[in-house]
Protein backbone atom coordinates (compact mmCIF):
# COMPACT_ATOMS: atom_id res chain seq x y z
CA UNK A 1 0.00 0.00 0.00
CA UNK A 2 3.12 2.45 0.33
CA UNK A 3 2.64 3.45 -3.14
CA UNK A 4 4.09 6.55 -2.12
CA UNK A 5 6.81 5.88 -0.13
CA UNK A 6 10.01 8.52 -0.69
CA UNK A 7 7.71 11.01 -2.97
CA UNK A 8 7.22 14.52 -1.50
CA UNK A 9 3.59 16.10 -1.00
CA UNK A 10 2.67 19.97 -0.59
CA UNK A 11 -1.16 20.30 0.68
CA UNK A 12 -1.41 23.80 0.82
CA UNK A 13 -4.19 23.96 3.00
CA UNK A 14 -4.16 21.10 5.12
CA UNK A 15 -5.49 22.27 8.76
CA UNK A 16 -9.40 20.54 8.29
CA UNK A 17 -11.75 19.45 5.66
CA UNK A 18 -10.34 17.73 2.18
CA UNK A 19 -7.18 18.87 2.98
CA UNK A 20 -6.16 17.49 5.91
CA UNK A 21 -7.98 14.09 4.71
CA UNK A 22 -5.41 14.17 1.33
CA UNK A 23 -2.79 14.92 3.44
CA UNK A 24 -3.67 11.49 5.78
CA UNK A 25 -4.45 9.87 3.02
CA UNK A 26 -0.83 10.82 1.30
CA UNK A 27 0.79 9.48 4.23
CA UNK A 28 -0.86 6.51 4.30
CA UNK A 29 0.78 5.59 0.68
CA UNK A 30 4.13 6.50 2.46
CA UNK A 31 4.53 9.79 1.35
CA UNK A 32 6.49 12.89 2.75
CA UNK A 33 3.64 15.55 3.51
CA UNK A 34 4.40 19.38 4.31
CA UNK A 35 0.72 20.13 5.56
CA UNK A 36 0.81 23.97 5.21
CA UNK A 37 -2.18 26.47 6.61
CA UNK A 38 -2.43 29.77 8.71
CA UNK A 39 -3.69 27.48 11.92
CA UNK A 40 -1.14 26.36 14.36
CA UNK A 41 -0.66 25.44 17.66
CA UNK A 42 1.61 28.83 17.39
CA UNK A 43 -1.23 30.68 16.98
CA UNK A 44 -4.51 30.48 15.20
CA UNK A 45 -5.97 32.57 12.51
CA UNK A 46 -9.52 30.77 12.74
CA UNK A 47 -11.05 31.41 16.18
CA UNK A 48 -14.04 29.83 15.40
CA UNK A 49 -12.06 26.79 14.67
CA UNK A 50 -10.18 23.99 16.78
CA UNK A 51 -8.10 22.44 13.97
CA UNK A 52 -4.18 23.36 13.28
CA UNK A 53 -1.59 21.60 10.95
CA UNK A 54 0.11 20.35 13.47
CA UNK A 55 -2.90 17.85 14.27
CA UNK A 56 -3.10 16.77 10.37
CA UNK A 57 0.94 16.03 10.82
CA UNK A 58 0.27 13.86 13.42
CA UNK A 59 -3.04 12.03 11.05
CA UNK A 60 0.22 11.93 8.49
CA UNK A 61 2.63 10.10 10.22
CA UNK A 62 0.15 7.86 12.54
CA UNK A 63 -0.96 6.43 8.98
CA UNK A 64 2.29 5.73 7.89
CA UNK A 65 4.45 8.88 6.40
CA UNK A 66 6.07 11.43 7.52
CA UNK A 67 4.40 14.78 8.49
CA UNK A 68 5.96 18.03 8.62
CA UNK A 69 4.42 21.48 9.48
CA UNK A 70 5.18 25.17 8.18
CA UNK A 71 2.35 27.84 9.05
CA UNK A 72 2.43 29.63 5.67
CA UNK A 73 -0.38 32.50 4.57
CA UNK A 74 0.20 31.67 0.84
CA UNK A 75 -1.73 35.07 0.10
CA UNK A 76 2.46 36.11 1.02
CA UNK A 77 4.31 35.17 -1.64
CA UNK A 78 7.59 35.74 -0.17
CA UNK A 79 6.20 33.48 2.72
CA UNK A 80 5.49 30.39 -0.52
CA UNK A 81 8.98 30.91 -1.67
CA UNK A 82 10.62 30.23 1.36
CA UNK A 83 8.03 27.19 1.71
CA UNK A 84 9.22 25.97 -1.47
CA UNK A 85 13.54 26.64 -0.62
CA UNK A 86 12.85 24.56 2.64
CA UNK A 87 11.04 21.90 0.59
CA UNK A 88 14.09 22.20 -2.01
CA UNK A 89 16.84 22.40 1.22
CA UNK A 90 15.30 19.39 2.43
CA UNK A 91 14.16 17.02 -0.06
CA UNK A 92 15.40 18.83 -3.97
CA UNK A 93 12.12 17.34 -5.07
CA UNK A 94 8.36 17.95 -4.75
CA UNK A 95 6.35 14.95 -6.51
CA UNK A 96 2.75 15.73 -5.43
CA UNK A 97 1.48 19.43 -5.04
CA UNK A 98 -2.71 19.80 -4.15
CA UNK A 99 -3.90 23.64 -3.89
CA UNK A 100 -6.97 23.11 -1.41
CA UNK A 101 -6.89 26.65 -0.01
CA UNK A 102 -10.31 28.23 0.72
CA UNK A 103 -11.36 29.80 3.24
CA UNK A 104 -14.55 31.43 1.94
CA UNK A 105 -17.50 29.72 3.83
CA UNK A 106 -17.66 32.98 6.41
CA UNK A 107 -16.94 35.02 3.55
CA UNK A 108 -19.91 33.97 1.11
CA UNK A 109 -23.62 35.41 1.46
CA UNK A 110 -25.71 33.08 0.38
CA UNK A 111 -29.28 33.92 -1.28
CA UNK A 112 -28.27 37.51 -2.37
CA UNK A 113 -28.18 38.61 -5.78
CA UNK A 114 -24.89 39.84 -7.34
CA UNK A 115 -25.55 43.42 -6.90
CA UNK A 116 -26.25 42.74 -3.51
CA UNK A 117 -23.03 41.22 -2.05
CA UNK A 118 -20.61 42.65 -0.13
CA UNK A 119 -17.45 43.07 -2.99
CA UNK A 120 -14.98 43.16 0.42
CA UNK A 121 -15.89 40.17 1.30
CA UNK A 122 -16.56 38.87 -2.47
CA UNK A 123 -13.01 39.83 -3.42
CA UNK A 124 -11.07 38.43 -0.16
CA UNK A 125 -12.89 35.21 -0.74
CA UNK A 126 -11.34 35.16 -4.76
CA UNK A 127 -8.06 36.18 -2.80
CA UNK A 128 -7.81 33.33 -0.21
CA UNK A 129 -9.38 30.82 -3.28
CA UNK A 130 -7.96 31.85 -6.17
CA UNK A 131 -4.75 34.09 -5.40
CA UNK A 132 -3.41 31.77 -3.09
CA UNK A 133 -3.19 28.60 -5.74
CA UNK A 134 -1.56 30.72 -8.50
CA UNK A 135 1.31 32.07 -6.12
CA UNK A 136 1.71 28.73 -5.15
CA UNK A 137 2.17 26.99 -8.35
CA UNK A 138 3.83 29.68 -9.55
CA UNK A 139 6.30 28.65 -6.93
CA UNK A 140 5.95 24.91 -5.94
CA UNK A 141 6.03 23.79 -9.97
CA UNK A 142 9.00 24.62 -10.81
CA UNK A 143 10.55 22.22 -8.51
CA UNK A 144 8.05 19.68 -10.50
CA UNK A 145 9.37 20.02 -13.66
CA UNK A 146 12.53 18.01 -13.78
CA UNK A 147 11.16 14.45 -11.84
CA UNK A 148 7.36 14.90 -13.03
CA UNK A 149 4.71 15.37 -10.63
CA UNK A 150 1.11 15.98 -10.31
CA UNK A 151 -0.89 19.02 -9.30
CA UNK A 152 -4.48 18.92 -7.79
CA UNK A 153 -6.72 21.77 -7.92
CA UNK A 154 -9.44 21.07 -5.20
CA UNK A 155 -12.54 22.09 -6.32
CA UNK A 156 -16.59 21.68 -5.34
CA UNK A 157 -18.35 20.14 -8.81
CA UNK A 158 -16.87 19.11 -11.92
CA UNK A 159 -19.95 20.84 -13.94
CA UNK A 160 -19.49 24.08 -16.16
CA UNK A 161 -23.05 25.69 -14.79
CA UNK A 162 -23.28 27.69 -11.69
CA UNK A 163 -23.08 27.18 -8.00
CA UNK A 164 -25.60 29.79 -6.63
CA UNK A 165 -23.18 32.58 -5.44
CA UNK A 166 -21.14 34.91 -8.08
CA UNK A 167 -17.88 35.07 -5.91
CA UNK A 168 -18.18 31.19 -4.77
CA UNK A 169 -18.91 30.25 -8.43
CA UNK A 170 -15.86 32.47 -9.06
CA UNK A 171 -13.76 30.52 -7.37
CA UNK A 172 -15.16 27.17 -7.48
CA UNK A 173 -14.91 27.19 -11.80
CA UNK A 174 -11.38 29.29 -11.65
CA UNK A 175 -9.78 26.04 -9.94
CA UNK A 176 -10.62 24.09 -13.20
CA UNK A 177 -9.46 26.89 -15.55
CA UNK A 178 -6.49 26.87 -13.64
CA UNK A 179 -5.82 23.33 -13.49
CA UNK A 180 -7.05 23.09 -17.83
CA UNK A 181 -4.48 26.61 -18.49
CA UNK A 182 -1.73 24.96 -16.53
CA UNK A 183 -1.87 21.42 -17.82
CA UNK A 184 -1.84 23.42 -21.75
CA UNK A 185 1.57 24.58 -20.89
CA UNK A 186 2.61 21.79 -18.96
CA UNK A 187 2.61 19.86 -22.22
CA UNK A 188 5.77 19.64 -22.92
CA UNK A 189 6.33 18.63 -19.28
CA UNK A 190 5.96 15.63 -17.37
CA UNK A 191 3.71 16.98 -14.59
CA UNK A 192 -0.03 16.28 -14.59
CA UNK A 193 -2.53 19.10 -13.34
CA UNK A 194 -6.09 18.19 -12.45
CA UNK A 195 -9.33 19.68 -10.97
CA UNK A 196 -10.95 17.05 -8.29
CA UNK A 197 -13.85 17.88 -6.36
CA UNK A 198 -15.18 15.30 -3.64
CA UNK A 199 -18.82 14.47 -3.44
CA UNK A 200 -20.99 15.53 -0.10
CA UNK A 201 -18.22 16.25 2.05
CA UNK A 202 -18.44 15.34 6.30
CA UNK A 203 -15.66 17.55 7.10
CA UNK A 204 -15.26 19.17 11.14
CA UNK A 205 -17.69 22.15 10.10
CA UNK A 206 -20.35 19.74 8.86
CA UNK A 207 -20.58 17.30 11.58
CA UNK A 208 -20.51 20.42 13.27
CA UNK A 209 -23.44 22.07 11.63
CA UNK A 210 -25.51 18.69 11.99
CA UNK A 211 -24.72 18.53 15.93
CA UNK A 212 -22.94 15.11 14.99
CA UNK A 213 -19.21 13.57 15.24
CA UNK A 214 -18.08 11.14 12.29
CA UNK A 215 -18.83 8.09 15.11
CA UNK A 216 -22.67 9.74 15.30
CA UNK A 217 -22.97 10.88 11.48
CA UNK A 218 -25.86 8.95 10.60
CA UNK A 219 -27.76 10.33 13.20
CA UNK A 220 -28.31 13.44 11.03
CA UNK A 221 -29.80 11.50 8.22
CA UNK A 222 -32.91 12.01 9.72
CA UNK A 223 -32.50 16.22 9.27
CA UNK A 224 -30.72 16.02 5.70
CA UNK A 225 -32.01 11.88 3.73
CA UNK A 226 -29.23 13.41 1.34
CA UNK A 227 -26.28 13.37 3.97
CA UNK A 228 -26.87 9.65 3.64
CA UNK A 229 -24.81 9.40 0.48
CA UNK A 230 -22.04 11.80 2.31
CA UNK A 231 -18.18 10.58 2.29
CA UNK A 232 -15.23 11.50 4.66
CA UNK A 233 -12.51 13.67 3.64
CA UNK A 234 -10.07 10.50 3.76
CA UNK A 235 -12.02 9.33 0.63
CA UNK A 236 -10.82 12.51 -1.90
CA UNK A 237 -7.36 11.31 -0.07
CA UNK A 238 -7.31 8.20 -1.31
CA UNK A 239 -8.08 9.05 -4.72
CA UNK A 240 -5.68 11.44 -4.74
CA UNK A 241 -3.35 9.34 -3.54
CA UNK A 242 -4.11 6.65 -6.31
CA UNK A 243 -4.13 9.35 -9.15
CA UNK A 244 -0.23 10.45 -8.14
CA UNK A 245 0.76 6.78 -7.96
CA UNK A 246 -0.87 6.10 -11.50
CA UNK A 247 1.95 5.86 -14.07
CA UNK A 248 -0.86 6.72 -16.80
CA UNK A 249 -2.42 9.65 -14.77
CA UNK A 250 -0.97 12.14 -17.29
CA UNK A 251 -4.30 10.96 -19.79
CA UNK A 252 -6.49 13.16 -16.96
CA UNK A 253 -4.46 16.79 -17.70
CA UNK A 254 -6.32 19.68 -18.20
CA UNK A 255 -9.77 17.47 -16.65
CA UNK A 256 -12.35 18.37 -13.92
CA UNK A 257 -12.13 15.17 -12.16
CA UNK A 258 -14.93 13.65 -9.63
CA UNK A 259 -13.97 11.67 -6.14
CA UNK A 260 -17.01 8.92 -7.22
CA UNK A 261 -15.87 8.11 -10.61
CA UNK A 262 -12.18 8.10 -9.90
CA UNK A 263 -13.04 5.95 -6.02
CA UNK A 264 -14.61 3.49 -8.33
CA UNK A 265 -11.96 3.41 -11.17
CA UNK A 266 -9.02 2.88 -8.93
CA UNK A 267 -10.74 0.73 -6.47
CA UNK A 268 -11.14 3.14 -3.86
CA UNK A 269 -13.19 3.35 -0.80
CA UNK A 270 -13.62 5.17 2.32
CA UNK A 271 -13.29 3.89 5.78
CA UNK A 272 -16.58 1.98 6.18
CA UNK A 273 -15.73 0.74 3.03
CA UNK A 274 -18.69 2.64 0.83
CA UNK A 275 -17.97 4.19 -2.65
CA UNK A 276 -20.78 7.08 -2.75
CA UNK A 277 -21.44 8.20 -6.11
CA UNK A 278 -22.84 11.99 -5.92
CA UNK A 279 -23.91 12.24 -9.42
CA UNK A 280 -25.96 8.88 -9.96
CA UNK A 281 -27.71 9.79 -6.17
CA UNK A 282 -28.84 13.48 -7.55
CA UNK A 283 -29.83 11.76 -10.51
CA UNK A 284 -32.14 9.83 -8.70
CA UNK A 285 -33.20 12.32 -6.08
CA UNK A 286 -34.04 14.90 -9.15
CA UNK A 287 -36.23 12.00 -11.00
CA UNK A 288 -38.00 11.15 -7.88
CA UNK A 289 -39.18 14.40 -7.27
CA UNK A 290 -40.10 15.28 -10.98
CA UNK A 291 -42.61 12.82 -10.30
CA UNK A 292 -43.88 13.67 -7.14
CA UNK A 293 -47.10 15.47 -7.31
CA UNK A 294 -46.42 16.97 -3.37
CA UNK A 295 -43.03 17.84 -3.85
CA UNK A 296 -41.82 19.68 -0.05
CA UNK A 297 -40.09 23.26 -0.46
CA UNK A 298 -36.85 21.33 0.36
CA UNK A 299 -37.55 19.38 -3.32
CA UNK A 300 -38.41 22.33 -5.14
CA UNK A 301 -35.05 24.19 -3.58
CA UNK A 302 -33.24 21.05 -4.82
CA UNK A 303 -34.44 21.53 -8.07
CA UNK A 304 -33.82 25.20 -8.41
CA UNK A 305 -30.23 24.66 -7.60
CA UNK A 306 -29.78 21.75 -9.61
CA UNK A 307 -31.47 23.59 -13.13
CA UNK A 308 -28.46 25.97 -13.52
CA UNK A 309 -26.03 23.56 -12.53
CA UNK A 310 -26.84 21.72 -15.01
CA UNK A 311 -26.07 24.53 -17.93
CA UNK A 312 -23.60 23.27 -20.83
CA UNK A 313 -24.26 19.67 -19.57
CA UNK A 314 -25.38 18.03 -22.69
CA UNK A 315 -26.23 14.82 -21.11
CA UNK A 316 -28.63 15.80 -18.73
CA UNK A 317 -29.82 18.66 -21.44
CA UNK A 318 -33.60 16.74 -21.27
CA UNK A 319 -33.49 16.32 -17.90
CA UNK A 320 -32.65 19.92 -17.47
CA UNK A 321 -35.46 20.98 -19.55
CA UNK A 322 -37.82 18.53 -17.34
CA UNK A 323 -36.92 20.38 -14.26
CA UNK A 324 -37.18 24.02 -15.80
CA UNK A 325 -41.03 23.15 -16.73
CA UNK A 326 -41.94 21.43 -13.40
CA UNK A 327 -40.66 24.30 -11.50
CA UNK A 328 -42.54 26.50 -13.91
CA UNK A 329 -46.00 24.44 -13.55
CA UNK A 330 -45.11 24.72 -9.66
CA UNK A 331 -45.21 28.11 -9.65
CA UNK A 332 -48.39 28.48 -11.99
CA UNK A 333 -49.84 26.45 -9.61
CA UNK A 334 -49.23 28.47 -6.84
CA UNK A 335 -50.34 31.78 -9.08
Amino acid sequence: MRTLAGKVALVAGATRGAGRGIARALGEAGATVYCTGRSSRAGALDAARPETIEETAELVDAAGGTGVTVRVDHTDEAAVAALVARVRADHGRLDVLVNDIWGGDALTEWGKPFWELDLAQGFAMMERAIHTHVVTSRHAVPLMLERGGLVVEVTDGAFAGYRGQLFYDLCKATAIRLAYAMSVELAAHPVTAVALTPGFLRSEAVLDHFGVTEATWREAIAQDPHFAHSETPLLVGRVVAALAADPDAAAYAGRALTCWDLARHYGVTDVDGAQPHWDEHLDEAVEAILASDAPSADDLFLLAVRKPQLDFDAGRAEQRARIEAYLAARARSRS
